[in-house]
């Protein structure tokens, strides 16, 4: 028997509104007993945030993998015992592309910083950082971010803004060099266009136009090309 019409769209109006409400599922990989749950604390009591699973290690994280829907977000820490959180960010990445690691670490390290973004992070803190920003960090990266602290972020800048962005290989053009540097240092498009004192949605457009050249899709993809192929 066909169901009404009307109760038809009463039923897809309420699968609608249970996908709008659900959570984003976060992950926490740290193997200190108390961070970690304080992390999933923090994860829990954000609305529109809920930590699924936390490990004490990345082959505890890898092992749920093959088991479970990878979540759109994983905090992880960078010492790890067994396989460090570099490694672990890679394989992650490998087997779940659209997952957004965060890396969460004590190490304002610039090798440390340059490995962990070549291996898929997309975003970076140190465990310092305030709850808060911690949260605003979770949203950010998911909607396209790269997130960094200040004291992170200053070191990214030193790393790649005197260097040069070379445009034989990907036909980029030198506004499209100048975005994509700035990029890699963290900054979001409303970052980007108050440095370059052009419009947010000049910026977007250049972007969009970067990701085609590039053949990537995301920030994430475009930040790991240039690292791994020494654009920069």
């Amino acid at each position: 028997m066909s169901m009404p019409p009307n109760l038809v769209g009463q039923k897809r109006g309420r699968q609608r509104r249970s996908l709008a409400h659900r959570s984003l599922n976060v992950w926490v990989v740290e193997d200190d007993a108390l961070f970690r749950n304080t992390l999933a604390h923090v994860v829990n009591h954000t609305h529109g945030l809920s930590c699924g699973q936390a490990f004490a290690s990345c082959e505890e994280a890898l092992a749920a993998l093959e088991r479970n829907c990878p979540p759109q977000v994983i905090l992880m820490d960078i010492m790890l015992p067994g396989m460090d959180g570099i490694e672990g960010a890679s394989r992650i990445k490998s087997i779940s592309p659209s997952t957004e690691i965060l890396i969460l670490t004590n190490y304002a390290d610039s090798d440390k910083i340059f490995k962990a973004l070549c291996g898929g992070a997309s975003g970076y803190l140190l465990k310092t950082s305030p709850q808060e920003e911690i949260r605003r960090a979770i949203q950010e990266v998911v909607n396209g971010g790269a997130p960094m602290n200040a004291q992170i972020a200053r070191k990214v800048l030193d790393m790649f803004m005197g260097l040069t962005l070379p445009n034989g290989d990907y036909g980029l053009t030198g506004r499209e060099s100048e975005i994509l540097k700035l990029m890699v240092a963290g900054q979001n498009k409303r970052k980007i266009a108050e440095v370059l004192v052009i419009s947010y949605f000049t910026v977007d457009t250049h972007i969009k136009n970067i990701y085609s050249k590039l053949h990537v899709h995301n920030r994430s993809g475009a930040i790991t090309k240039v690292l791994r192929e020494h654009l920069v």
